[in-house]
Parts: C-alpha cells; sequence; structure tokens
C-alpha cells in the first residue's frame, strides 16, 4: 500500500536491498513494498562471486510471533533472533510478511548486544509529490509478496561470533468478509528451527463464534482446501469471549510441512455473536467504536457491468481463469439483476450495446458465449474501458432509476498498466471521476505482477468501491470468485449512522453507500462527557423499496483496563482510541487522494502526519529513523560464548512503544555486578557508614513520616550529584516498640554535570529523563549509557547508577511475594565508590564520606552533694566524629539485601549529635529538590 522510508542515522547496518557499504553516507534508504517489482526504479545487489555465496550465512535462532485481537484490532509483535557463527561480520536479513493494511508501529534491532529503536519522524514535501509517491508504491526489490501483503525487509552488519534480533510490530482492524474475520500470520523463516512459535490471543466482548483455523496457507495450499483441519501442533483453548492459538511445530513437523522453511501463513477465522439491533458499541478511555452488521436482510437488486481487460498479456492462464470465475458469478446473478459485459484492449467490445440486460437462462448462455469468444490481443486502454462501462450504467440510471431503487457497480480487471490511449495515471483517475459522478462504485481487480496498482487503488478509493490484488500463480479463478462474493449481496444503501452532536466528536466516516451482506461498517469517535451513562444512535438506510429506520439509547459499557483470562491478563493497550486512530488515518489518506488542489493536500498532511506522529504509526506521511538508543543489551557471559538465544526474543514480545527491548536474560538476582560498600540506607530504614579507614562501621536509625523526602548525599555544587528518598508507611510488627515503619518508596538522583538528568527509581521501574525520557523495568536486565552516565538493571535484583566513573550508588530493589501487612516493597541505598564525590558532600550519609572517628571510653561518676566524686559506674562509649562526643552502643545490621549481618556502633535518639543538625535539616520539599543545604561541609 504505501512506501516505507527508512533513515539510519551513524548506525553499521544497512535496510532494504542496499550494500552495508552505503552505512558510511549515514543516510540509508530502506522500503517496504507491496512485492510487485519495478524494473524501471528497483536497486538490485550485482551478482556474488561463487566464493561469497559458499560463505556461511547468518543462520536464524529463533523465530516467535505474539499477536493479541482485542475487538477485532490485531497488535502483532514479531521477534526474529539470528546468530553469526563467522569468526567477522556477516549480514543478516530480515523480512517479514505482514498484511497491506497494516501499520508499522515499531522496529528496534539488538546487534551485537547493542540496541537501535526506530522513532517516526515527518515526511517533508509531501503535496507535489503525487506522482513520485504513486511510483513509489510499488518499488520492489525483486521479492514477491502474497495476495494483500507486503514485505518489511531490513539488513543489519553482525559481528563475529554474535547475535542480531530484530522486533517488528504492527497493528490492523481485521476486516469482516463473507461473514467472518480472517487473521494471518505470515510464517516464513526461510530454514527449519529449534524454536518456532505463535500465538494469538483473541478477546471479543460480545462473544466468539465460528473459530476456525485452516490448513496453512501458501501457493501450494489456498484458501480452498477440502479440510479445514489445523497445522499439526496447533491447540485451541475458548471460552465464549476468549480463544488462545498457538502453533509450536519442531523441526520435523515444519519439515514434513516444507523443507525449505517457507511454512505459509496461519489464518484464524472468527465471527462474534451480534444483535439483530443498531449493532455493538464499545467504551474505552472516553472513545466509542460502533460495529453494525446486519442480516436477514433481503437483497437488492443490483446493476453490474464487468469491464475486462483482453490485451495480448491476458493471454493464456489469466484469460482462462478469468473465463473460468465469470462463468461461475453469471451463474449467480439473480432473477431481479441487470448486467453486462465489457472486453477493452485497443478496442472496446461490448456484449449488448446500449443497454443493461435483465438476468434470465437465455441472456446468461448468450453471455457466457461472448466470454467465451474473447480473445486476448492489442494494448491496454484502460480510460477507454471504464469510460464505455460508466456510460452503459449512467444511461441506464438516467431512465430507470426514477422508479427502480437498485445498486450498481462496476468491477473492474485489469493485469497490466495504460499503454495505449490515455496514458497518463492522473488524467485517466480525473476521467473516471468525471465520467461515474459518484452515482455508483467501482472495484478494482490488480491480476498479476505487471499491474499499476496505485492507479487500481486509486480508482477505487476515489469512487466508493475496494481494490483487491490477485497473483496468476494461485487459484485465481477461486480469488475472483471469491472477491464477487464479497460484493455481490448488496442488502442496504446510502447507509447512515448518527448520534446526539453534544454527545461525541471527532467521528470518522458515518455515511456509506452500499452495506453487503457479510461485511461490516465500523464508526468510532470520542464521548464529550465520559462519564455518560447511555448513547443514543440513530440509523437511516434503503432496502430496495423499503425506508429503514432504527433507533436506540445504547447503553454504554466499557471493555475494561483488563480482562482475567483464567490465571492470566490481557494488558489494556488503549485498543479503542488506536482503532479510532487508525481509521481517521485511512480516512485522510483517502481524502489526501481525492483532493485536487495542492492547498487542500497540505491541509490533510499536517493532520495526518500529527495524527500518525502521535500513535507511532509509520505511513506515506512519515519516515522511520533508526536512532542508537544507547542501550547495552545485557548478556551473561556464559551466554555470550556459547551463541544461545533460548529465551531473549520472548521478552522483547511484552513489549510495546517507541523504546523497544529494554534487555535480555535475567540474571539471578542474588549476583551483583557491582561491589557494594556497607555505606547504605535500607530497611525501615537502618542507616550504616563504614569508615574503612578507621576501620570501623557506624550505624543509626531515622524515624521519619510517610511521605519525608529525605536528602542522603547532596554535592551539587562540586560534583554535580544529588540523591533524595521519598518513605512510605506500614503498620509497626505485633508487640513491636514502633507505632510504624517506613521504608524507602522513591529514589532519586539528579545530576547537574555534564548535562542535567534525572534518575528516579521504584521498586518497579527505573525512569530517566535527559534528553529523552526512557522507563526501564526493573524485572528485565538492562544497561543504558549516556555519554558519562550508566545506569545496569540486574532483572528484580538491583540498579548500579555509574556518573563519570568515579561516583557509584547501587539501589537494591526488595519485593516481597507474600508480603506481611507490615511490608512494603521498597528500595535500599548503597554508596559502591564515592572517589568522584567531593570533600564538600553532605547529606544524611554523604557528611560522613571524608571524616575520621574513633571510640572513646569514659568512666560515668555520680557527684556528691559537695562536688566530690562519689562511686564509679559502669564505662560510657564515646565516638568522636566532627568534634563531637556521640554516646554509642555496639549492634548487629543486616544489609545486602538481609544476606549479611554487619556489626556497627550504633547512635540513638534518631542520630542525634551524629548528624549535623537535625533530622528536619534533611527534609526536602521535592524528590527533585537540590537547592542550597541548610548545613553545610563548607569550610
Amino acid at each position: 500500500m504505501f512506501l516505507l522510508g527508512l533513515c539510519l542515522c551513524l548506525i553499521p547496518f544497512s535496510l532494504g536491498n542496499q550494500s552495508p557499504y552505503f552505512a558510511e553516507n549515514n543516510s540509508v534508504a530502506f522500503t517496504m513494498t507491496n512485492g510487485f517489482e519495478d524494473k524501471t526504479r528497483s536497486r538490485v545487489q550485482r551478482q556474488a562471486s561463487f566464493l561469497q555465496r559458499r560463505e556461511t550465512k547468518p543462520q536464524v535462532a529463533e523465530f516467535i510471533v505474539k499477536s493479541t485481537i482485542m475487538s477485532r484490532y490485531a497488535f502483532t509483535a514479531v521477534s526474529c533472533t539470528m546468530v553469526n557463527r563467522a569468526a567477522e561480520a556477516k549480514e543478516g536479513i530480515f523480512q517479514m510478511l505482514i498484511p497491506a493494511a497494516a501499520f508499522v508501529s515499531n522496529f528496534t534491532m539488538i546487534v551485537g548486544g547493542r540496541t537501535y529503536h526506530s522513532e517516526v519522524t515527518w515526511r517533508k514535501q509531501m503535496a507535489n509529490e503525487d506522482n513520485e509517491f504513486r511510483n513509489n508504491n510499488i518499488l520492489g526489490n525483486g521479492e514477491n509478496g502474497e495476495n494483500g501483503m507486503e514485505i518489511f525487509k531490513a539488513s543489519a552488519s553482525i559481528p563475529g561470533r554474535n547475535k542480531a534480533v530484530f522486533l517488528l510490530m504492527y497493528e490492523e482492524l481485521l476486516q469482516r468478509r463473507l461473514g467472518k474475520y480472517e487473521h494471518a500470520i505470515s510464517i516464513r523463516p526461510q530454514q527449519l528451527l529449534g524454536r518456532l512459535s505463535v500465538e494469538v490471543n483473541i478477546f471479543e466482548n460480545s462473544g466468539i463464534t465460528a473459530l476456525e483455523v485452516p490448513p496453512l496457507r501458501n501457493k501450494q495450499r489456498t484458501k480452498n482446501t477440502d479440510t479445514i483441519s489445523p497445522p499439526p501442533s496447533t491447540a485451541i483453548n475458548q471460552t465464549n469471549n476468549f480463544a488462545r492459538i498457538t502453533f509450536n511445530p519442531n523441526v520435523i513437523q515444519q519439515a514434513k510441512l516444507s523443507q525449505n522453511g517457507i511454512l505459509g501463513d496461519l489464518v484464524i477465522r472468527y465471527d462474534v455473536q451480534r444483535e439483530l439491533s443498531v449493532g455493538d458499541l464499545q467504551v474505552l478511555n472516553g472513545y466509542f467504536v460502533h460495529y453494525f452488521a446486519p442480516t436477514d436482510l433481503p437483497p437488492l437488486p443490483k446493476n453490474v457491468v464487468f469491464v475486462i481487460d483482453t490485451s495480448a498479456s491476458m493471454l493464456g492462464k489469466k484469460m482462462k481463469q478469468t473465463k473460468e470465475a465469470l462463468f461461475t458469478i453469471l451463474q449467480d446473478l439473480r432473477a431481479q439483476d441487470h448486467f453486462n459485459i465489457i472486453g477493452f484492449s485497443n478496442k472496446v467490445k461490448v456484449w449488448q450495446q446500449n443497454q443493461m440486460v435483465k438476468v434470465s437462462p437465455n441472456n446468461i448462455r448468450d453471455a457466457k458465449k461472448f466470454i467465451y469468444g474473447l480473445y486476448p490481443t492489442g494494448e491496454t486502454n484502460i480510460n477507454e474501458g471504464i469510460h464505455v462501462g460508466a456510460k452503459l450504467l449512467n444511461n441506464y440510471l438516467a431512465s430507470n432509476g426514477t422508479h427502480e431503487k437498485s445498486v450498481s457497480l462496476m468491477i473492474f480487471l485489469t493485469d497490466g498498466r495504460p499503454t495505449i490511449g490515455e496514458r497518463n495515471s492522473p488524467k485517466i483517475l480525473s476521467n473516471s471521476k468525471s465520467a461515474i459522478q459518484e452515482k455508483f462504485c467501482l472495484f478494482s481487480i490488480g491480476f498479476g505482477n505487471d499491474v499499476d496498482f496505485s492507479l487500481l487503488e486509486k480508482l477505487a478509493l476515489e469512487n466508493c468501491g475496494m481494490m483487491r490484488r490477485i497473483r496468476e500463480d494461485e487459484d485465481a479463478a477461486s480469488q475472483l470468485k471469491g472477491f464477487y462474493d464479497e460484493i455481490g449481496t448488496p442488502l442496504l444503501s446510502d447507509i447512515r449512522i448518527d448520534y446526539p452532536p453534544d454527545s461525541v466528536q471527532y467521528v470518522t466516516q458515518n455515511m456509506f453507500y452500499n452495506y453487503f451482506n457479510g461485511s461490516e461498517i465500523v464508526v468510532a469517535g470520542k464521548l464529550v462527557n465520559r462519564s455518560s451513562e447511555t448513547l443514543h444512535v440513530e440509523i437511516t438506510a434503503s432496502n430496495g423499496n423499503k425506508y429503514v429506520v432504527l433507533e436506540a439509547d445504547i447503553k454504554l459499557e466499557g471493555v475494561g483496563q483488563a480482562e482475567m483470562i483464567g490465571s492470566e491478563v490481557i494488558e489494556d493497550k488503549n485498543h479503542i482510541e488506536r482503532l479510532w486512530g487508525y481509521l481517521t488515518f485511512k480516512e485522510l489518506l483517502t481524502s489526501w487522494h481525492k483532493s485536487d488542489t495542492i492547498k487542500d493536500k497540505e491541509e490533510i498532511i499536517d493532520k495526518a502526519s500529527k495524527l500518525a506522529l502521535r500513535y507511532h504509526f509509520v505511513t506515506p506521511f512519515t519516515l522511520l529513523e533508526m536512532k542508537d538508543s544507547e542501550f547495552q543489551a545485557d548478556l551473561p557471559k556464559e551466554e555470550s560464548t556459547s551463541l544461545s538465544m533460548d529465551g531473549i526474543g520472548q521478552k522483547l514480545l511484552n513489549l510495546q512503544g517507541k523504546k523497544a527491548p529494554q534487555g535480555s536474560s535475567p540474571r539471578k538476582p542474588s549476583k551483583l555486578r557491582a561491589s557494594v560498600s556497607k555505606t547504605s540506607a535500607d530497611g525501615d530504614p537502618h542507616f550504616v557508614v563504614d569508615f574503612p579507614l578507621n576501620k570501623m562501621t557506624v550505624c543509626f536509625n531515622i524515624d521519619g513520616e510517610p511521605g519525608d523526602i529525605l536528602r542522603l548525599v547532596s554535592d551539587h555544587k562540586n560534583s554535580g550529584v544529588t540523591v533524595n528518598g521519598q518513605l512510605i508507611g506500614a503498620p509497626a510488627p505485633p508487640n513491636g516498640h514502633k507505632k510504624q515503619r517506613t521504608y524507602f518508596s522513591r529514589i532519586t538522583i539528579i545530576l547537574n554535570k555534564p548535562k542535567r538528568s534525572y534518575i528516579e527509581m521504584t521498586p518497579s521501574k527505573v525512569i530517566l529523563d535527559s534528553k529523552d525520557r526512557l522507563i526501564l523495568p526493573t524485572d528485565k536486565s538492562t544497561t543504558v549509557k549516556r555519554e558519562d552516565l550508566i545506569i545496569a538493571v540486574i532483572a528484580n535484583s538491583n540498579i548500579t547508577v555509574t556518573i563519570q566513573g568515579t561516583i557509584s550508588f547501587v539501589i537494591l530493589v526488595h519485593h516481597y511475594k507474600n508480603p506481611a501487612p507490615y511490608q512494603r516493597n521498597h528500595l535500599g541505598f548503597y554508596i559502591s565508590n564515592s572517589k568522584g564525590l567531593s570533600s564538600n558532600s553532605h547529606g544524611l550519609l554523604g557528611q560522613f564520606l571524608y571524616n575520621d572517628v574513633k571510640i572513646t571510653k569514659v568512666q560515668a561518676t555520680n557527684q556528691t552533694s559537695d562536688n566530690r566524686s562519689g562511686s564509679t559506674l559502669n564505662a560510657v562509649t564515646l565516638l568522636s566524629v566532627r568534634n563531637r562526643l556521640v554516646p554509642v552502643i555496639r549492634k548487629q545490621r543486616k544489609i545486602y539485601n538481609g544476606l549479611h549481618q554487619v556489626d556497627c556502633w550504633f547512635a540513638k535518639n534518631n542520630a542525634a549529635k551524629l548528624i549535623d543538625g537535625t533530622y528536619q535539616d534533611y527534609l526536602m520539599s521535592h524528590l527533585f529538590d537540590c537547592g542550597s543545604d541548610l548545613i553545610t561541609n563548607e569550610v
């Protein structure tokens, strides 16, 4: 459907059909194509030498697809892991067939452990590029797509003995055809795999019916198979509202299906339960979608003209299959229908001149004779074929339209491009639009590989029809018949769906020329009042000579934030809002095609681009740029040598959005990458300060209040580092001496040098705000590098923040599987390396970094009334720090996630006299407060 331009910035790989050496230019073209080759524009690599062809290529180690369908809207994520076992770098090529109607929403590559994410940017100068866009629509790379599919292709230079993971995400609204929705997933890894997995989850609020998974579909196994048994290893689990389909073939099962790894399409078809009223309306987060698909209505009479290409290029199998399909279609015409047949090449042949013929056995017989006598010869005059067909229908409607309510259609089939007569595509479009005058719809069929699909698509879009692609080496006759079946039974015409204007806004198309049996009308919009309980719906339409009016007040029931399926949860992807964005953009694209002035096109481009950027859709108005996200995928050493990729792609599939893969295989939680000192604040919170020169450890408690924000380290004037921690409350354990417990629920690190950055950590995620926002979950191992800043997350264990290579903090993540009432998920803060912090550092921990301490014992005595010494009591232990003497006692403290104990000197009374000032001096106004300290170490 469109060209995907993808510019790479400063990264060593190429996309599409480009040579890897193009990467030196820092801008490499990347295309997603419909698989039909344009020999005049495609760039193909030169033939490789024989020795190069014998070299070992990177192999696919893992191919995983996960798809979630919610209310007919499908999200699909594909992960492909490739391994280069050669000593030198090799080019790994990833390609995936995706539905032509889908929008790519994310593409990410992890190459040699480094992650590159995609960003959608605005494509400029589109208004004047009508011709170029149309040509680019069919820009090919020598690869052939399947019917209704496009090829997404990317390549990367994989370092020797290393791996690459390609992650692609796309989404689409499933179309209802012949009474069923169809979701197809291409499985063509081009080799047999040790791990191949496809999982599809379907959730439909109104209930699932007629679920079927036929055999894999490819050139050998097409739609029309005698059996509908699922492919081997397929498992289907279904309830009323939910279905899960899994396909996990082992190597032997794959080999039985295909020796070359080109298995075909996994196809899932289903329908939903529906009420015979105004349809199904669903609401989520202020957006609604309305599905309308009435049944059991008498079919409308139709007037159909078949305009068939009979040029020389149709000779042979194409014409034979076309004739077979027409013979079958003629048998399906109803007695109240009218029809005619036109063949066009250099000349135009009309079966019955200047009239539409009523269906009768004799007329069907004569029409078949005419079709049988059509012989391919000459060139292709598309303009004249459409003109003659339009004239036939217009003349008939002019004389019969006043007393007959029917639906008029033109079905136009060609296998090529205009070669004679009018050959300028914009002129053909203009002429066709003027001839049709919005009085009927044109449905176009492109047959074979040499068709101007963009022209056919625009012909259909501008004249209320649709376009279908058919490959000549498939069972074309059945596909032609199938396409006719979709539009062969019109049930309603002139449909209008209305809602109160003060209740809804931004409503998508709500007026439709026709409704065909087995299809569906979809309208989406935004509610003005999200708390409304009902929405009034009024539908008007025509069914023959009857005028149909349907009205109802529909109760607004949301589809839920998340639906529990067994022990698992289908996450809310805000699918109804994205469905609205999908439909709105499709309509803007159609308007752009139809608009005649540059000003109108520019206004449409502005709206469409903003919408595409908002939802991260790759469209004809946007570009997909690859950028180094500075992730370092953290692979354990033992895995990096074995080249095993088990489970890595699986974890990536849970991600959505712009920043995709957050890491790799999780490590054991008990393994800490950085060395952790004893200087820390952890637990209730318990503070521990290590004085290594004095071989002594001091500890104290801070009994704060829930919500308090404590200054832990402050050195913003010198190293530019500030650390704050916020407390969360919990009930005290039974029979304890405290009224409540407090833990650190959030820890923030503010950096002023070299660039300002903010890091916020919770038990579930890390948020980095610098040049852009990055959110890292704590249950996935990840390393992020930004200039002089490194953030390393070890899954479910700890977070290490390294600043300028001389300052390191380790934040332990404490999770409770079954927490007691007095327990809370919390964080522990440890100073691992303080060399980069200045001697003027302060804060509850920072003030002790450059101090000496020593222990002294003083004998306590009683004083008599005349000030003479009395009896001698036990000795008192005093800690000498910063010219102060602080009473201390010996204690033990647990640190390092509770696995280690440390002996320390404990200061009582909320660290009175131990810390400078009082506890209140360390309270901050907010988490990112790094202002002037009330007290400092400065002289």
